[in-house]
């Protein structure tokens, strides 16, 4: 380590391979080495740097690394170490790796120092581990401890459960006692009981609920994959003979699916291995299934050379040398060798390949397994990655050539027959019958896989007019087999509405989707989209950018972030004369930044109102904008005699009305902060707006003046139908004055 004492030797590693670019939350994406670098630096944040006293310090130290199953969280991870090795990362004196794999040993014979200095990955002997531990526990600030291997958020939660408090007593007292199991020392070190600190990193795959963990972490990295970019060079670099690679590459841009495959890192080195023992284009795989069934098919044939090529009198000695291989290290009653999956991909196809051709799994089994069977919309559990695969596999297999699968199974062909076309027939038939309302957009994602996968025809027959992805990642090859499907039924006829918002999808995916025929309106975000017209624009795509235009829809609007008005103030500008057919159907806009943010967005949103000439439903519930707009709207006060009648709804505050906005039918000032001054200018208001029907200042800071004051200009307000008072009677309003007005003027209503 860095500037650990010379009895203390540590090894260094070299990560092979390109490695994938990982982003930092709300950041433009970078190199995933340079990005980690910075997250552990001094520079980036105080938080990070054991070096910054600071209060804010103490708050910043869980970072959690989010990624799918082979995107390179544990090449990250190395790289990381790497680059701590060659003093990359200073601020930090030591850094252990601690796997998920140690919780296996469930004895309590272990204590931290033992944990970090025997069991923690690539940590050699040490000839002074009492020294070295001392060094550990004066400066914990200067520890960085790395969680790896575990496969989702939730795993974490187990260990952030609160424990006795005679073992956190025991652990703060003595923790080199020998007397702990893996789980505990991982629990204490999670739970800040152990090296208190210390900087944590956690990798895992974002599924599942963890709200502990999340509660606890207050910085993310998430591994985002390969670029087109990334791909050439790992492609280039695959093959020694650069002839080789200049085929390969081209040969993968001739097949979509392939290439967008390799956004994984880990397919597309399966990609790269299936390329290399093809001999032709013609024979590539066109799924994932056919990709994972032709890898293990040439590993198989692989493997039978070596066998036929190598001496049978050597295996003994291999296995000899293999002995003892393992990275941990033999405990009484754990077994000599523990076998782990390199890659989870054919981990789960020879999960499928057992359900499909098994006859002890019968077909009610594999029905049940699929995430559409039970329970009701959004109320099942997530599932772990690798069963989803499983599943996507298994639709794969069952649809598949059947002699393909002949070197998987023993049985004879009746056998083999029956059992395949009676699974085959089942899934069919639940397939198309499914009703795809019912479901979440996850399992909408789900079932397009299922249906590439099996190449099926009919299994968009079902497929609802509006398919929403909301809130569901959309992977490159997520958005491939989504546009498959969606052509399929274009061919029948069939047009429909997408919602692509918070997918994070790639604008050349928003291109691939909006550019079919049959898709008749779609909703993104709204950067992305702009962004995607002015790339159409430079390509001379004038037809297909009128097109992505005049699909874009945006209503209903919820903003719940600044940026989202920012986004629509690209929509809006210099477009207030002729607005995009997107602002012109723009009726509703939920205005939901809360108390803090809410005052910091207004004035923009203000600034873009007079674009909005349909708004009929502005909600501004909650946005604390106080007496500072029944000001504004006092200079500048806006007469609305000739507005059209209205029949929608509109939640507005007064601070607006100094520009000319539209016709509003219903005004809400609720919980905004108003107090006497705000209600009589308010008053002064409302007789000129001639449209407005409904006006609701509830939960406000108003007494009996502010009151009085609205009641008599309500007698000048003709159209409106109700004034919303809930709360308004209280300490500050006397039941008196407010049953007094309420008898003049039915209209106001106390619920």
């Amino acid at each position: 380590m860095a500037t650990m004492t010379a009895d203390c030797s540590f090894l260094l590693f070299v990560v092979d391979g390109t490695v994938p670019p990982v982003q930092m939350s709300s950041s433009p994406p970078g190199s995933l080495s340079n990005t980690a670098s910075k997250a552990m630096s001094p520079s980036c944040a105080s938080s990070l740097s054991p070096s910054n006293g600071s209060t804010q310090e103490k708050s910043k130290r869980y970072i959690l690394l989010l990624g799918n199953a082979g995107m390179g969280k544990t090449t990250l991870i190395k790289k990381l170490c790497l680059d701590w090795s060659r003093e990359g990362v200073p601020q930090f004196d030591f850094v252990f790796l601690l796997d998920s794999k140690a919780l296996t040993l469930t004895k309590p014979t272990f204590s931290l120092q033992t944990l970090l200095l025997n069991l923690s990955c690539l940590t050699p002997t040490c000839l002074d581990p009492d020294a070295v531990f001392a060094q550990i526990i004066a400066a914990p600030k200067r520890v960085l401890i790395i969680f790896d291997g575990f496969e989702e958020l939730r795993d974490y939660e187990t260990l952030l459960q609160t424990q006795e408090k005679d073992l956190i007593t025991s652990l703060q007292r003595d923790s080199k006692a020998q007397a702990y199991t893996i789980k505990q020392l991982y629990s204490g070190i999670l739970q800040r009981v152990l090296l208190p600190g210390c900087t944590l990193l956690l990798s895992a795959r974002p599924r599942g609920t963890a709200s502990q963990l999340l509660r606890r972490t207050d910085s993310y990295l998430e591994v985002c994959g390969f670029s087109p970019a990334d791909i050439e060079t790992y492609v280039s670099q695959y093959f020694a003979d650069p002839a080789l690679g200049a085929s390969a590459l081209e040969c993968l841009k001739n097949c979509s699916y392939l290439h967008l495959l390799c956004w994984n890192p880990r397919l597309c080195r399966l990609v790269c291995f299936v390329l290399e023992g093809s001999k032709s284009l013609e024979v590539l795989p066109r799924t994932l299934t056919g990709l994972c069934q032709q890898v293990l098919h040439l590993k198989m044939r692989e493997d039978s050379q070596n066998l036929i090529s190598t001496p049978l009198q050597d295996e003994p000695k291999r296995k000899r040398e293999n002995e003892g291989s393992t990275d941990i290290p033999e405990a009484d009653g754990l077994d000599d060798h523990i076998l782990l999956w390199a890659c989870p991909f054919l981990q789960s196809y020879l999960a499928a390949v057992h359900l499909a051709l098994s006859r002890n799994v019968s077909d009610r089994t594999i029905l049940q397994i699929f995430p559409f069977v039970s329970g009701q919309k959004g109320r099942r559990r997530p599932q772990r990655e690798e069963l989803e695969l499983t599943q996507r596999f298994l639709f794969g297999l069952l649809f598949c050539n059947r002699l393909k699968l002949q070197k998987l199974h023993s049985y004879t062909e009746t056998d083999f027959s029956e059992t395949f076309v009676s699974k085959q027939a089942f899934v069919t038939k639940h397939l198309t019958g499914l009703s795809y309302g019912d479901l979440s957009p996850a399992q909408v994602l789900e079932t397009c896989h299922y249906v590439h996968e099996a190449s099926l025809t009919h299994g968009d027959a079902n497929l609802p007019p509006t398919l929403t992805f909301r809130g569901v990642p959309l992977k490159p090859s997520d958005v491939f087999v989504v546009r498959d499907v969606l052509e399929k039924g274009g061919s029948k006829g069939l047009s429909f509405c997408l919602d692509l918002e918070d997918s994070g999808i790639q604008i050349s995916g928003i291109r691939t989707l909006v550019g079919l025929s049959n898709i008749h309106t779609y909703r993104a975000c709204i950067a992305d989209v702009v962004t995607l017209w002015e790339q159409l624009e430079q390509d001379g795509k004038g037809n297909l950018k009128q097109q992505a235009v005049s699909k874009f829809k945006i209503h209903p609007l919820k903003a719940t972030q600044v940026c989202h008005i920012e986004h629509l103030a690209k929509l809006t500008g210099n477009t207030i004369d002729t607005p995009l057919p997107a602002v012109r159907e723009l009726y509703k806009l939920e205005f939901e930044l809360g108390p803090v943010n809410g005052p910091k967005a207004f004035p923009l949103l203000c600034e873009l109102l007079p674009g909005l000439h349909n708004l009929q439903h502005l909600d501004l519930e909650n946005s604390k904008i106080g007496d500072q707009g029944a000001e504004k709207l006092k200079m500048h006060r806006c007469s609305y005699t000739t507005a059209p009648k209205m029949t929608h709804t509109v939640y507005i505050p007064m601070q607006c009305f100094h520009f000319p906005f539209p016709p509003f039918v219903f005004l809400s000032l609720y919980s905004n902060v108003i107090s006497d001054e705000g209600a009589k200018s308010l008053a002064g208001i409302l007789p000129h707006m001639a449209s407005l029907t409904d006006l609701d200042v509830k939960y406000n800071k108003l007494t009996d003046v502010g009151a009085q004051s609205l009641g008599v200009s309500l007698s000048n307000c003709k159209r409106m139908k109700t004034l919303r008072w809930a709360m308004l009677w209280n300490q500050c309003i006397p039941y008196g004055v407010f049953e007094r007005l309420q008898q003049q003027d039915k209209r106001i209503l106390w619920h």
